[in-house]
């Protein structure tokens, strides 16, 4: 692992501190991400707020490669929520433009480094030019192995849920007394995928807003006061660190 940190990050520096303190074979499988922050960063500043939202995109960017290079095989970003459609319309507008240039933008990056682009969420809300570039990027990286990136767009833990029940109900195939949590899980958007190790939340909100609802039943919380455009590789490997100091029973008396 250390050979694909080589040059990504200074020798002697902070973050190559923490990467030794990162046990290589014990790293979360699974991080998910509330990114928050992106308006305050830009008040600050005396900007608009989407001018925080095209500062947050590098943080995606280098939250996405940081978490390749170490060894990650699935990152979930908090991308858009349900409730984010009562935002003013023009930042709206704005936030779905970014992110369908982006994924044009950053298409050829998937590719090179081997990632493979999911997203999870309520498709039918999505606004057709950006759906439109979300599913041409799947089927183009669909075979991608070295990390999965997953994008919850338009996306609600509570909708989830019920879309899931809807779908037992629809598909008359599943007997009450079989229904389990393994069974169940395979109802949500994330169907096969495993539920996250570490959840990281930017910008001191302590709260999951809506997010994950059932998947992050057992999933380590790590809050930071940083905003997420300034969120940064050594933010990152601060939470690594941080979730392997941690005792994880699942409810009982013994670590697993």
């Amino acid at each position: 692992m250390w050979e694909s940190l080589k040059g990504y990050i200074k020798p002697g520096s902070e973050e190559e501190r923490l990467v030794r303190e990162i046990d290589m074979a014990r790293l979360p499988r699974h991080i998910a991400v509330i990114m928050d922050g992106n308006g305050r960063w830009a008040a600050r500043r005396g900007r608009a707020r989407v001018e925080g939202h095209k500062a947050g995109s590098e943080s995606v960017r280098e939250a996405a490669e940081t978490c390749a290079r170490l060894g990650i095989s699935y990152l979930t970003l908090y991308a858009f929520s349900k409730e984010n459609w009562k935002r003013p319309r023009p930042e709206v507008i704005r936030l779905w433009r970014l992110l369908r240039d982006s994924l044009k933008t950053d298409g050829r990056l998937f590719m090179e480094n081997n990632l493979r682009l999911t997203a999870i969420g309520q498709r039918p809300g999505i606004p057709r030019l950006v759906l439109k570039e979300i599913e041409r990027l799947e089927k183009a990286t669909e075979r991608n192995s070295r990390m999965t990136l997953i994008l919850a767009l338009n996306y609600g833990g509570r909708a989830e849920i019920l879309e899931a029940v809807g779908r037992i109900l629809r598909s008359r195939t599943v007997r009450p007394q079989d229904l389990d949590e393994e069974h169940f899980s395979g109802f949500l958007y994330t169907g096969g995928i495993p539920d996250p190790d570490l959840l990281i939340r930017t910008s001191g909100e302590m709260r999951v807003s809506n997010f994950l609802l059932w998947q992050i039943a057992y999933t380590e919380l790590w809050i930071t006061p940083v905003l997420w455009p300034d969120f940064r590789r050594k933010d990152l490997f601060e939470a690594v660190v941080d979730y392997q100091k941690r005792d994880r029973r699942f409810g009982d008396v013994q670590s697993r």
